[in-house]
């Protein structure tokens, strides 16, 4: 039976309000996806109820909240099928989890890092920044006009060179979906360090890191309708055993003296500081919801209704859809002769919420000859009503701009 996202609406206070007098379509869930009363309610129970800093206090609030967090590790241990909860390190997001490994990976002139013409900048901008320190240089694996990645030139540019290679899972731009298994094995197979993306995956696919077989996977929270502040690095114990901490403080340490310290073991090692504890319970929180729901229903929803708006979107004149044809999540469209902000503006004013401009992928821009693109993308809670909608909004806003 298919899923049907009217009996989950009502759990999402936030789409029951209306924006210019009209019903609210939000339609903005590759920038952050909205909260179900599930995950509210797990943040207000943590304040009221157990609100507590954790690991070292012997009272008992601090032990209920101790053990509230590292429940929330357990399970998002579950929800990647990691070998062990110490592979999980909380962050404050994807942003954050890809600086950690930058910040702690050491490269050397005549190594070589690569990454994707599909690339946010977060998973741009740390590796530029760790190759200007070390000397090391950045190749980019090339996309074709359909917006799928190049692999004959992917695997042409691994080398013995190639320390580490990263890319996404699927395009925030465009809702490219990566063959990341297969390029997992093919870097690997090279000897590179392997680092996926998975910021637009987790609320789309089900994630198996040991199936992927990769090094590091990262996501944030509020992109599978979590809060905002808590995001995660997974790292296999083998490699994140063998690297130096980051960041230094409290928790990560063993002992501490004047002359120097040891440092505790994973996940803690890399966890300085008061954790966002409140947001780690939440997303736990979140995992138990969608998992609730089914994550193949899920996806199998949010499949028809992109295509559905890719189909009636097409049909309009002078509009070009972004990516191939089996994208995910995220549905990028132009209107020639018609500015990206000008046209998200309008359609604003019906009440449908989209993204406008370079989604953080100047690179990707460049590389179609745009400054950016209008940018639908989806969730559970999105209905063909609201799909229709869309189309509507986008071809009235066109007569108005003509």
């Amino acid at each position: 039976m298919a899923f049907d996202p009217s009996k989950v609406r009502s759990d999402f206070p936030i789409l029951a309000q209306a924006v210019n007098g009209k019903p609210l379509v939000y339609l903005d869930n590759a920038a952050t996806t909205q909260k179900p009363l599930a995950v509210l309610d797990a943040s207000r129970r943590y304040y009221e109820e157990i609100n507590a800093n954790i690991h070292r206090g012997t009272h008992h609030l601090a032990r209920a909240a101790t053990a509230a967090h590292e429940a929330a590790r357990d399970r998002v241990a579950r929800h990647l099928n990691a070998s062990e909860s110490a592979e999980v390190i909380f962050t404050s997001g994807a942003t954050d989890s890809i600086n950690l490994v930058a910040a702690i990976l050491t490269l050397v002139p005549g190594d070589e890092v690569l990454v994707s013409a599909l690339e946010h900048h977060s998973n741009i901008v740390p590796w530029q920044m760790l190759c200007e320190r070390s000397g090391a240089s950045l190749k980019v694996i090339p996309c074709h006009e359909d917006g799928t990645l190049d692999q004959d030139a992917f695997r042409a540019l691994l080398s013995e060179r190639t320390r580490l290679t990263a890319f996404t899972w699927i395009s925030n731009a465009f809702g490219t979906v990566n063959p990341v298994r297969e390029m997992c094995a093919a870097a690997k197979a090279a000897g590179s360090l392997v680092l996926v993306d998975a910021a637009q995956a987790i609320p789309h696919v089900r994630i198996d890191v040991r199936e992927l077989d990769a090094d590091f996977l990262v996501f944030s929270g509020h992109k599978v309708y979590a809060p905002t502040g808590i995001g995660v690095l997974w790292g296999r114990r083998s490699v994140l055993d063998a690297l130096p901490p980051w960041r230094g403080g409290g928790e990560m340490i063993k002992e501490v003296t004047f002359e120097r310290s040891t440092y505790n073991v994973l996940p803690f090692k890399y966890e300085a500081g008061t954790p966002n504890i409140e947001g780690a319970i939440a997303l736990a929180a979140a995992l138990d919801y969608i998992e609730g729901i089914g994550l193949e229903a899920i996806a199998a929803h949010e499949q028809h209704l992109i295509r559905r708006a890719a189909e009636g979107l097409s049909a309009l004149t002078d509009l070009r859809l972004f990516g191939p044809d089996d994208r995910v999540g995220a549905l990028s469209f132009g209107i020639h002769g018609v500015h990206h902000y000008d046209l998200g503006t309008l359609i604003d004013q019906m009440g449908v919420a989209v993204r406008t401009g370079h989604h953080c992928c100047q690179p990707l821009m460049a590389r179609f000859g745009v400054t950016g693109t209008t940018r639908a993308s989806f969730a559970l809670y999105n209905t063909e009503a609201e799909v229709d909608t869309l189309i509507a909004a986008v071809e009235k806003a066109l007569v108005m701009l003509r």
